[in-house]
């Protein structure tokens, strides 16, 4: 399976081609008649929550509660991945990267702008008071808060499953595994595909062209640079060369180091800002804001506005789902890529809990500082600015500090490298989808993609047609919401039959062989407890033993009727494959590990680390942490026997 993937072609024709000519025609329309296209958009985005708004909110409270219960069920121990895989980030570099692709840069443009929109002009009741401050931030909260890192994670985690745990394509068409099984490689899948690109390349394209006008503002507010669409362009062709240069260094390079550059930048203008500001405020209506979100979050929820209709709702909640939804499939692949082997429950620990938490605080820090200038400081020129332009909230903001320039500095660099960090990370996924979600492609279409985001950027931003493929972006939210619902219904599916399997598994598992023991069978085990095996005398237990023992059960297998393939790797595994027409495959292996060898043993060392191997288990959800070298033949054959018992077992409770 791992050679026919290094060796298949790194390009999906179907969805390179088509994408890309879609792509082409949407901005060849929103170019050649911005007015029409707007227009049209628009009566599509307004008929949306004129009839279907209900659905939107209905649809993101039900992601949230099953993201919440898939963390607290049994299924919350079941890997994104192998059993016996690993996550390949620590936790500060994964939630840098997550958090830098997810929503850095929403926080840098609306960190300050929404919370003192909000109260200058709340849904229901009078602006500027203290009443208004509060229902400000409980908004803001709730708009930033658990839906959003919800909608990115159950998208991430259904690909993450299928991806990692059944060996299926790292792209979106495998989140329909469940429904459609095989078709996935076929006509349907590639237009979903093509869909996800589409919506990436899109959305990434859009908000370059949308907040390049933040750097522009921040750069004319510190140092006069004109604010003009030639500055703008050479603005986006910046950030697209070094996106692209990001992304030729590859993930573990480029995005890693942007982001964990960003993380820090964000924490030290955060503690500059709360340090310099009110703090004593600051910390009490986090506590109070914090408090009045999870004791609200349920009537805010599925508040639809129904008894006061408003034209609010539609400007703001539902525009956020919809661009929350618009952007999951490039967010939530990019967090499945950077999420192997963490369990469920880890995961949307990790996904949910600590993202929001740095939001929150964020939103505190920026948004109740500037209702606290404006309300009782009386800096109403602040709240006329941000009214004026909210590009310049952040930079008017900070101006009322000391070191306001520095602070502006260390903000522009922020947006930028955010900006950076979204077109590489989007750039990668954008190549993922395109190539049947291989992660080692050719330089070339990195940078083609890359390069394509910025140049539909600034065609959009030279005919002013920003605005209709951001509108068309977020409408497109509505057929993805009924696809994701299934695929939801199908990760459940598996997740039960995961569940049962893993639970047949463990009730009886037994590291002992049944089958008798050879004589002196128990002591060669002593032995090799006690003399920690190296890798010459793994293999060659594997040859001697455990090669001979797969292939007399096959043997065995094979004369009842049974469809039974031996299997073999470079790693010296082997092992044996059993196929069910029309259920799971059970397969059986032995594979060689190595591990650091303890400290309290006495060994030569040659300059490396001293390593230790063990004959290891494992079976088709990943490795078992057991070893049987050392047993007997027989003993070989009883764990297969024993190991093909409880997967009968499994196969009968599940039909």
């Amino acid at each position: 399976m791992e050679a026919n993937k290094s060796s298949s072609p790194t390009l999906n024709p179907p969805v390179f081609y088509g994408s890309a000519v879609l792509i082409l025609a949407l901005v060849f329309y929103s170019v050649v008649t911005p007015e029409h296209a707007q227009s049209l958009f628009s009566d599509v985005q307004a008929w949306i929550i004129g009839h279907v708004s209900w659905f939107y909110i209905l649809a993101v409270a039900i992601i949230l509660m099953m993201v919440v219960l898939l963390a607290f069920s049994r299924y919350g121990e079941i890997k994104l991945g192998p059993d016996h895989s690993e996550p390949a980030y620590n936790n500060l570099t994964w939630f840098s990267m997550l958090f830098s692709a997810g929503m850095g840069i929403g926080l840098m443009f609306f960190g300050v702008a929404e919370p003192v929109m909000h109260f200058l002009s709340p849904p229901v009741g009078e602006g500027g008071t203290a009443a208004a401050a509060r229902e400000a931030m409980k908004i803001t909260f709730f708009h930033w808060g658990l839906h959003a890192w919800a909608i990115y994670a159950i998208v991430a985690m259904i690909l993450a499953y299928f991806s990692y745990r059944h060996d299926l394509p790292l792209t979106l068409r495998s989140a329909l595994y469940p429904l459609i099984g095989e078709r996935i490689y076929g006509p349907i899948g590639h237009a979903v595909d093509i869909f996800a690109i589409i919506g990436t390349v899109l959305g990434v394209a859009t908000s370059l062209g949308l907040g390049v006008t933040q750097i522009n503002t921040g750069l004319n507010h510190l140092y006069g640079l004109p604010i003009s669409v030639p500055v703008q362009i050479g603005l986006i062709a910046g950030t697209t060369l070094l996106a692209t240069v990001s992304v030729v260094t590859g993930l573990d390079k480029g995005v890693r180091r942007l982001s964990e550059l960003n993380l820090g930048l964000a924490v030290l203008l955060l503690l500059l800002v709360l340090v310099a500001g009110p703090t004593v405020f600051i910390l009490q209506t986090f506590v109070q804001n914090t408090g009045n979100y999870f004791s609200e979050i349920v009537a805010a929820t599925f508040n639809l506005y129904a008894y006061e209709p408003n034209d609010w709702i539609g400007g703001w909640t539902l525009f956020y789902w919809g661009w929350w939804l618009a952007w999951s499939p490039f967010v939530g692949l990019f967090i499945a890529r950077i999420s192997r082997g963490r369990t469920i429950r880890e995961f949307v620990t990790g996904v949910l809990l600590v993202p929001t938490a740095f939001t929150l605080l964020w939103m505190t820090v920026f948004g109740d500082t500037a209702i606290h200038m404006i309300l009782w400081d009386h800096v109403e020129s602040l709240g006329a600015a941000i009214e004026r332009d909210s590009s310049l909230a952040l930079f008017a903001f900070l101006e009322h500090f000391p070191f306001a320039s520095l602070l502006s500095l260390i903000a522009i660099i922020m947006v930028v490298v955010f900006f950076v960090t979204s077109a590489d990370s989007g750039a990668l996924v954008v190549d993922m989808l395109a190539s049947g979600g291989q992660g080692q492609t050719p330089v070339w279409q990195r940078i083609f993609w890359a390069g394509t985001m910025g140049a539909v950027a600034i065609a959009l931003l030279l005919a002013d047609g920003l605005k209709a493929l951001q509108t068309a972006t977020i409408a497109s939210a509505l057929p993805f919401t009924l696809v994701l619902l299934c695929a939801m219904w199908g990760l459940l599916k598996a997740l039960r039959v995961d569940a049962t399997k893993q639970g047949l598994r463990y009730q009886s598992l037994s590291t002992t062989p049944t089958a008798p023991q050879s004589e002196g069978g128990w002591r060669r085990r002593v032995l090799n407890l006690t003399k920690y095996p190296r890798n010459p005398d793994v293999e060659r237990f594997i040859d001697q033993v455990a090669s001979p023992a797969c292939a007399a059960v096959a043997e065995e297998l094979r004369k009842q009727g049974y469809d039974v393939e031996l299997t073999s790797g470079e790693d010296h595994r082997t092992g044996l494959q059993i196929t069910h027409e029309g259920a799971p495959d059970f397969i059986y292996q032995v594979r060689p590990r190595g591990y650091p060898m303890p400290s309290f043993v006495a060994t030569e060392s040659d300059g490396d680390e001293p390593t230790y191997f063990r004959a290891e288990v494992h079976l088709k959800e990943g490795g078992q942490n057991y070893d049987v070298m050392g047993w007997s033949r027989e003993g070989v054959i009883g764990d297969i026997l024993d190991q093909y018992e409880k997967h009968m077992h499994f196969l009968h409770m599940v039909r």
